[in-house]
């Protein structure tokens, strides 16, 4: 018989792991709230074309990593590598865009066939923040110090921030010639991807991530000295803003960032503390990305987090796990089950947030007593042929050297009310 396990790459999330995924969710969630932003839940199968149109079939994603399959109908589908592009295409369909401004998020997993590692597995869970129908460097500028306030909240620390411009479609065109006339005179020290790319998208070489080539592209022509007017404006007055609210970055004019979508501003928070795998958060602007999908046009900015990376930044002795019941309920006897089920109803009913872990099934009270102090439970109550007789409970705690005492069962709800439980 074949051993059942998890998919390579696709790990389960086990149930010790998630209070400090939840943390961090929340976290979050509550800056997101902060900011007016608002959630949208995109399917996690798009057609293909999607991603082949708005990401582009000369990058990695495309050309190596997507999960592609036809279906029944013979239709192309893949499971999302990303999520700006179903965010575009949710709003197209929708009509989110037409004449309205939106800030959205989303969260979940992704999915890309790559070599798993550390901070890289095959479905891996993204935070997307998409803005659309804001035009100036100030959304950009808010979204960036989004990004910081959640560092801020979640402690994390040794996190710098790359900006670059790749300027208008117009300038990158004018901007790629030269780089295809410098690569080509280096062509004999091209990697085998980089030739490929020299041919599909020069722009993409200066991403390399091969030691080898490092003083190659250190030395190649900088984009900042071809931009047009307009996005050299718009960059100087993201930096001024930058500046003005303290946020402390380097620019970087070799960052371009993995997909084709992206013009004007891109950028890119890494650590130090994470090895290869360095990015934990990336993003920029794609204000053609909408009108190529045959929409109006609509300036469109966003970022994308990676949740397992951040996972590993933060301090997990800090968070607390909240999951532990309050009260564990122990019952004997088979008369006494029904009751202490309804018991178990009207105490939850009664007290605010209480979690009441009843013990189902058969078991001495000496065993249940282990499993209510295996559950992390602040107190036992005993429901047993004794307290049944009686219309009353034994309590008991587990957490505080206190003596037990009984209570009648119209008056536990009170009394629970009254006590500090969490």
């Amino acid at each position: 018989m074949t051993k059942l396990q998890a998919v390579r790459g696709m790990r389960d999330i086990l149930m010790h792991e998630i209070p400090k995924w939840q943390f961090v969710e929340e976290s979050i969630k509550n800056i997101l709230n902060c900011y007016s932003y608002k959630e949208i839940r995109l399917p996690i199968l798009e057609k293909t074309e999607l991603f082949t149109q708005a990401v582009g079939n000369d990058t990695d994603i495309v050309s190596k990593e997507m999960y592609s399959f036809d279906d029944k109908n013979k239709a192309s589908l893949t499971l999302r590598p990303e999520g700006t592009a179903g965010c575009v295409r949710a709003g197209v369909e929708h009509a989110l865009f037409h004449n309205k401004t939106q800030k959205l998020w989303y969260m979940g997993p992704m999915f890309r066939y790559e070599k798993p590692q550390k901070g890289r597995q095959r479905q891996f869970h993204q935070l997307g923040v998409e803005a659309f129908g804001f035009k100036g460097p100030d959304i950009d500028a808010e979204q960036i110090m989004m990004c910081h306030r959640i560092w801020e909240k979640l402690k994390i620390k040794n996190i710098n921030l790359e900006i670059n411009s790749l300027g208008s479609a117009q300038s990158r065109l004018n901007y790629r010639k030269i780089l295809v006339e410098y690569f080509t005179a280096h062509k004999n020290e091209l990697d085998e991807d980089s030739l490929i790319r020299l041919k599909k998208n020069p722009l993409r070489i200066l991403d390399s991530k091969n030691p080898d080539m490092k003083s190659l592209i250190a030395d190649a022509p900088a984009i900042n000295e071809h931009l047009d007017q307009e996005s050299n404006n718009h960059f100087t007055e993201l930096k001024e803003i930058l500046d003005y609210g303290d946020i402390k970055y380097s620019v970087n004019q070799k960052l371009v960032r993995g997909l084709d979508y992206y013009e004007k501003t891109v950028y890119e928070w890494t650590t130090t503390e994470l090895g290869a795998q360095n990015t934990v958060c990336a993003g920029g602007r794609y204000d053609n990305l909408i009108e190529n999908h045959g929409s109006s046009p609509t300036p469109a900015t966003g970022f994308a987090i990676g949740i397992e990376r951040l996972l590993e930044l933060i301090d997990h002795q800090k968070v607390t796990d909240n999951s532990a019941p309050h009260i564990y309920l122990l019952i004997s006897g088979s008369k006494s089950k029904k009751h202490g089920l309804l018991l178990a109803e009207k105490i939850r009913n009664q007290v605010k947030y209480i979690k009441v872990l009843t013990n189902c099934g058969d078991g001495s009270l000496k065993s249940q007593f282990k499993k209510a102090d295996a559950s992390g439970a602040k107190i036992a109550l005993i429901l047993g042929e004794d307290e049944l007789e009686k219309e009353q409970l034994t309590v008991k705690y587990l957490r505080e050297e206190k003596p037990q005492i009984t209570i009648k069962w119209d008056e536990i709800s009170n009394f629970l009310n009254k006590i500090e439980l969490d």
